[in-house]
């Protein structure tokens, strides 16, 4: 897991707030670039909790092709770089007094 990097502040494109970036990018490509350039520490964080939700819903194998570009779309859609729904996932918020 990337560590933020306190010297580097970065305009988070899904907190809306200017704080600290992560220390490196998560994946060797485009995307990965993108990350380390508009998505915080804390953002990235928020992306990691999610994922393990779709990851568990979806039975997700992240060894195979078909694994990895079911998450890696869910990602863009997460981000706003693509159109589309996000997944429902079998997650549901505590109610409230819970």
């Amino acid at each position: 897991m990337p560590a933020a990097d306190p010297n580097r502040i970065v305009h988070c494109v899904k907190l809306d707030k200017d704080l600290p970036g992560l220390a490196r990018p998560p994946f060797k490509n485009q995307l990965g670039q993108y990350i380390y350039e508009h998505v915080s520490k804390q953002g990235w964080d928020l992306w990691l909790q999610e994922s393990v939700r779709y990851i568990n819903t979806y039975r997700v194998d992240l060894s195979s092709r078909e694994g990895t570009e079911f998450l890696l779309n869910q990602l863009r859609i997460w981000l706003g770089l693509e159109e589309g729904e996000l997944a429902a996932t079998a997650w549901r918020p505590p109610s409230e007094g819970a």
